[in-house]
């Protein structure tokens, strides 16, 4: 293993000067360099360069086994290894020493080396001697892969999650073989109503669910595509795009076929709808997450819609805007931001004052003038509805008690609150309003609680309960937006309903459109019969309000009697016209 020349040479290298008690120093050498190596608690070797060529001057059992278990001998090993290219690499650096990783494949698998080297200096110029160390990483490694793939992964459904499926994209773009005219898109699934799911039959059915959703979309994929889990219920998928648009669709479909058939969860069959929304790269320089926030972007409009949604220009910027509308208004909601508008409500056969409905305005410091179209669109999308509809009945409340206090009695006026049917569904809405006039000290006659069609057709039963809870409080109840809705006409007789309210679309143009007029006569016509009063809403002018007084008409609203005004400006209002006789 290694020649007789060497070895005086390299005994005489590994020396050191050490103090033994008197003036010259003392020369300690290692006659057998092995001893040296064996000492080591890594492989070692002592190497030498010579003639672009490698050799093992010596090594220590562990260096023996790491190169090849002993079989053979590391001289001859050594020239063709992993560590042989690193070693010429050192050397020609000319640094004295170096650190670097090897991988060579095992009988188990990769195994993983941190190498050291050092130059052994000679007192012969000529030779190259190295110190060579090799610790195997192996295991470190395999614990280091493990942590990874842990953080990587969705440990339900074993499928990436966020941060894995940008890591899946990237691979892909860097490594894979594009043509030029290649795109890629994203394809965001979010399921619908699972809550649902977790709320009746428990995180388990809901566990499960989930992995057999995961498997029916992964049977959906192309060679190529890559499906992850990247939010609670909310899955992605990669895929790459060689026909553009007409990929996505086809996709698309066999996504919407693969979750056309129920799920069985247990004892019961699961049908689970699913928004798509999707998004398309324009080049493969796009930025994936970009293309990622699109799609996500996309799936919301989607909700919306119930049709697959393709990203277009804008929505992503609607979507951020809709995202500060969302935190402001939380804000908003906690420091007092918001206010409450008041518009009068007439009697149409007096002129006198009878109420006023309560009107949700935002002027946000940063945001400007928020209209309620948008800011409560976002708060019934993001659950802010219920503390939005809660300091709406509680303003509304203590705006009436501030009234009374000031005119010295109470007001004979009453306060309508609108209901979201998301507040509805999710709310104690009789606690609500109770507390609410508990705490200002108002009788239940002077609010009217006012919701549409939709917020009772959506659960009938439900509906039916808390409203006659209202009806114990002394309240009104007053279904807006009539006549736009899908409601089953028999169903006002059962309920607790006093007033209905005509959408303005009906009256605004009832005296040009004599269809709208028929419409407003049938309303009129269908209340009285079931004793139900009418409120106009829509008047813009006097001639909308006499004819409206003429067809019986009970009550109106409009700005030809008066815009939203706030607290202060609608009490003065209300003084003003009390006992106002005349429209």
């Amino acid at each position: 293993m290694e020649s007789a020349s060497v070895r005086p040479r390299l005994a005489q290298t590994i020396r050191s000067k050490a103090s033994c008690g008197g003036a010259d120093p003392c020369v300690c050498t290692i006659d057998d360099p092995a001893q040296f190596l064996m000492a080591l608690p890594q492989a070692a070797a002592i190497v030498a360069y010579h003639d672009d060529g490698l050799s093992v001057i010596a090594g220590n059992t562990r260096f023996n086994r790491a190169l090849e278990q002993g079989r053979v001998s590391p001289a001859d090993i050594l020239p063709n290894s992993a560590w042989a290219e690193r070693i010429r690499e050192f050397i020609a650096s000319g640094k004295d020493n170096a650190f670097f990783e090897t991988r060579r494949e095992g009988k188990l698998g990769p195994e993983y080396h941190m190498c050291t080297i050092g130059r052994l200096h000679s007192q012969d110029p000529a030779q190259n001697l190295l110190l060579f160390t090799a610790t195997d990483h192996t295991n470190e490694r395999a614990i280091e892969k493990n942590l990874r793939r842990e953080l990587l992964a969705d440990g339900l459904t074993a499928l990436p999650n966020r941060t894995g499926f940008g890591e899946e994209i990237d691979d892909r773009l860097r490594n894979g073989v594009w043509p030029d005219t290649a795109q890629f898109g994203i394809i965001a699934i979010d399921l619908s109503r699972f809550s649902r799911v977790n709320e009746s039959l428990g995180p388990m059915a809901g566990d499960e669910l989930l992995i057999t959703v995961a498997k029916r979309l992964k049977s959906s994929l192309r060679q190529g595509d890559v499906l992850a889990r990247i939010g609670g219920n909310d899955f992605a998928i990669f895929a790459r795009l060689n026909n553009g648009l007409s990929d996505v669709l086809h996709i698309v479909q066999r996504i919407q076929d693969a979750m056309g058939s129920p799920i069985r969860l247990s004892d019961l069959q699961i049908r689970v709808d699913c928004a798509i929304g999707c998004a398309l790269s324009s080049n493969l320089d796009d930025d994936p997450d970009d293309v990622v926030r699109k799609a996500q972007a996309a799936v919301k409009i989607a909700k919306r819609t119930g049709k697959v949604e393709i990203y277009r220009n804008g929505v992503l910027k609607e979507a951020q805007r809709r995202f500060s509308i969302e935190s402001r208004l939380r804000d908003a909601l906690s420091q007092g931001g918001l206010s409450l508008a008041y518009q009068p409500l007439i009697h149409l056969q007096t002129g006198e004052i009878t109420g006023f409905e309560a009107l949700a305005r935002w002027n946000d410091a940063e945001l400007g003038n928020v209209p309620p179209t948008e800011f409560i669109a976002v708060a019934e999308e993001s659950g802010l509805i219920t503390s939005l509809g809660r300091w709406a009945a509680y303003e509304a409340a203590q705006a009436m008690s501030r009234w009374d206090a000031k005119y010295g009695q109470p007001l004979p006026v009453s306060v309508n609150v609108n209901l979201s049917a998301i507040q509805i569904a999710r709310d104690d809405v009789e606690s609500m309003f109770e507390e609410a006039l508990r705490y200002a000290g108002i009788a239940g006659q002077r609010m009217t609680a006012e919701l549409t069609e939709s917020a009772i057709v959506a659960d009938p039963d439900k509906a039916r309960k808390w409203l006659f809870a209202l009806k114990d409080l002394d309240m009104s109840i007053a279904m807006d937006d009539f006549g736009t809705g899908f409601s089953n006409l028999a169903s006002l007789h059962t309920l607790p309903i006093d007033i209905l309210k005509i959408d303005r679309s009906f009256v605004s143009s009832m005296l040009e459109d004599r269809d709208k007029a028929v419409i407003v006569r049938t309303i009129l016509s269908l209340a009285e019969s079931l004793n139900l009063k009418v409120t106009a809403e829509g008047i813009e002018n006097q001639a909308l309000a006499l004819q409206l007084q003429n067809l019986g008409c009970w009550q109106g609203q409009g700005y030809y009697f008066a815009k939203p005004m706030n607290e202060a400006d609608a009490f003065d209002y209300w003084r003003a016209r009390w006992n106002f006789e005349t429209i």
